[in-house]
């Protein structure tokens, strides 16, 4: 056995505002009041954003892309869907946020992994997976969590490279719910600094566990599904950062 192997899973160490610097910390506020209006406005109308977004897509049943067709913006590239397959006491189900070719530029080039046994999407067919965001049964976020390739059929980009396209997610128009696109696209800047820290450990766990694994596909191997997670309150996030 190696030294590699012998090392314990990289640990995910959750950020703290302290580290950030005041044009972040001032962004990340301005992300969070727009939050918070997208809350008032749909709890004056008696719904959250998990019902508002199901609404009219009739029975709701797991693994089902909610919108039916997936939600995707033109001019940025940006998708994303709601669905639920993981259960639990406190997730309802969870978003999957993507960016699409041509929104990613040709600079940033996939990994290049000789071992793939399923071919990933190339071309005008590119995708990435941003981060996954966990609602919990009242319509609220809870957490975030980054996953393998196999759970999302994506292309597979280095961290560094899926960072530098979380400006770029943005849902600019109201299908299939306006407050529901202007809610989602600010989770990604107030909890940017979460998910930086989800996508560097997710390499590090991919490396970690193909280390423990020669010959295997690491990106298709079952057993390897969730890379890492973080629980997130909006509130005490806001909380944190207004302390400063």
């Amino acid at each position: 056995m190696t030294a590699i192997t012998r090392q314990p899973l990289p640990e995910l160490v959750p950020p703290v505002a302290a580290s950030l610097t005041p044009g972040d910390i001032r962004r990340m506020r301005e992300a969070g009041a727009r939050i918070r209006e997208c809350y008032r406005v749909l709890s004056k109308g008696g719904v959250n954003i998990v019902g508002d977004v199901l609404k009219g897509q009739g029975t709701f049943y797991e693994m089902t892309h909610y919108p039916l067709d997936d939600v995707f913006d033109k001019d940025s590239h940006s998708q994303y869907y709601y669905h639920a397959h993981r259960g639990g006491e406190v997730e309802h189900g969870h978003f999957h946020t993507f960016l699409r070719a041509p929104g990613i530029p040709a600079r940033l080039k996939m990994l290049d992994y000789p071992g793939a046994s399923e071919p990933w999407p190339r071309g005008e067919q590119a995708i990435a997976h941003l981060v996954a965001i966990s609602m919990d049964g009242w319509g609220y976020p809870v957490g975030l969590f980054a996953c393998n390739r196999w759970v999302t059929g994506e292309s597979w980009y280095p961290a560094e490279a899926v960072i530098s396209l979380l400006d770029s997610f943005v849902i600019d128009h109201a299908n299939p719910s306006w407050p529901v696109n202007i809610w989602l696209s600010n989770m990604l800047v107030l909890f940017r600094p979460h998910i930086e820290a989800l996508l560097r450990h997710r390499d590090a766990v991919i490396a970690h566990w193909q280390a423990l694994n020669p010959g295997r596909d690491v990106f298709e191997d079952r057993q390897l599904e969730i890379t890492g997670q973080l629980l997130i309150s909006v509130d005490d996030w806001l909380a944190e950062l207004e302390a400063l």
